[in-house]
């Protein structure tokens, strides 16, 4: 397996991953499956903010996983704060491919100067909440029936990793 920057090619690996978290799970909590077009127009958004998409291929350079940041809100406030998202192709799952994106998404996350990374997990999404456990984010609460899907109200944890060590935002 390989981590590298997206490229337009992969928009239809992305939207199939994508897809299949939508119809099959609340890992995403949107009811419209998308195109390509529409993943490539997203990566396109996020590149011109200067924001990272990455996707881990398998030796025949297939995406089995993507991983993303943007910001957290839109207020200047919190412009050092950044909230991710990784998806893993259903049949690479627990194979480390999810780990592997997100020690790259965090490691450009620090070059970049991103202070705190953000995480919103379905929280009954366990195998989610154990990686990020492991990577060192730490649950900072959840909020409960704020989403529904699948007819049922679904409760949002968030987890957050601070990424350096200044005590002071950058004037």
């Amino acid at each position: 397996m390989h981590i590298r920057d997206a490229e337009p090619g992969d928009a239809v690996a992305i939207a199939a991953i994508y897809n299949d978290a939508v119809v099959n799970s609340t890992a995403i909590w949107n009811d419209a499956a998308v195109d390509p077009a529409d993943r490539l127009e997203w990566m396109v958004t996020k590149e011109r903010a200067g924001h990272p998409v990455l996707v881990a291929v398998d030796a025949a350079d297939d995406v089995v996983g993507y991983a993303a940041y943007g910001p957290w809100r839109p207020q200047d406030g919190f412009r050092y704060t950044v909230e991710h998202s990784v998806y893993v192709r259903n049949d690479q799952r627990g194979r480390g491919v999810g780990r592997a994106l997100m020690m790259d998404l965090l490691a450009r996350a620090r070059s970049a100067g991103v202070h705190v990374m953000v995480a919103a997990i379905d929280a009954r999404n366990s195998g989610s909440l154990r990686l990020h456990e492991a990577l060192g984010f730490r649950a900072t609460g959840t909020v409960p029936q704020v989403g529904a899907k699948f007819g049922e109200w679904l409760d949002l944890t968030f987890m957050a990793i601070v990424l350096d060590d200044r005590s002071h935002p950058p004037r």
